[in-house]
């Protein structure tokens, strides 16, 4: 099934989104995250994506209270990413009940070491691929490498990750639409399921997430389209769904 998943986004204790991931270019929707993940969950949401902003460019968890608290606020599923760079950090954000830990930069740091990571954790680990241009972004998106995106998705799905998160970081927070097709050349060329990120901005945009027809792109994750009113929760889910949103 096709899930649409809201996005919160953690800085500074509140809710935000960043424009194109830049630090700098900082909206904030909420200061109370835990009251923004019952909303959603109030409008039908069946799974929260929550991002630790500060602890994706220091490095390490910065919101774990927090997202404790998010996480025994819902009765839903929320997978939780930045900043995950030790086995510890992971192990941690489970025990707090996240249904699954998102590393990135550790999987470009580290390459060799997630076909371990994949036995140990399961279907609880899931991988976010970051990139602009076709080429992997860490650290925050602070730092863009050499290597293709597409590359390090064929690497992942090798070492047995389950689950790969692809955002396009050129579109995120943008409005500007998805990109179709560097999403359909992922998920062709991995066995994973694949999550896209970035550029959602209309039901038009998931409609056409749905239509490339790959069975293993699972969803999308939007924010910034939600926050400020562009599209609704019950609108982006009937549309992938291809009913229409009335």
């Amino acid at each position: 099934m096709f899930t649409i998943i809201p996005a919160i986004d953690l800085k500074d204790g509140r809710c935000v989104r960043l424009k194109q991931g830049v630090a700098e270019a900082v909206t904030v929707y909420s200061g109370d995250p835990v009251e923004m993940a019952r909303r959603w969950e109030a409008e039908g949401a069946r799974y929260l994506h929550v991002v630790d902003l500060d602890g994706a460019f220091k490095g390490v968890p910065s919101h774990t209270e927090v997202i404790g608290r998010i996480v025994k606020a819902v009765k839903i599923p929320v997978e939780v990413g930045g900043g995950l760079r030790t086995d510890e950090d992971i192990r941690r954000l489970l025990e707090l009940g996240a249904d699954r830990a998102v590393i990135g930069t550790r999987a470009f740091a580290e390459p060799d070491d997630m076909g371990r990571l994949a036995k140990q954790f399961g279907a609880r680990l899931a991988v976010g691929i970051d990139a602009r241009d076709g080429r992997v972004q860490v650290k925050g998106w602070v730092e863009t490498t050499e290597l293709k995106a597409i590359d390090l998705a064929g690497m992942l799905d090798q070492a047995g990750i389950r689950t790969i998160i692809c955002t396009d970081t050129s579109r995120d927070g943008m409005m500007a639409g998805v990109n179709v097709s560097a999403m359909d050349k992922l998920c062709a060329g991995v066995k994973a399921r694949v999550i896209a990120s970035g550029g959602v901005t209309t039901e038009e945009d998931v409609k056409k997430l749905v239509a490339i027809r790959r069975g293993n792109l699972a969803g999308v994750i939007v924010g910034k389209a939600l926050y400020e009113g562009r599209v609704t929760l019950a609108g982006l889910t009937a549309a992938s769904r291809g009913k229409p949103s009335g």
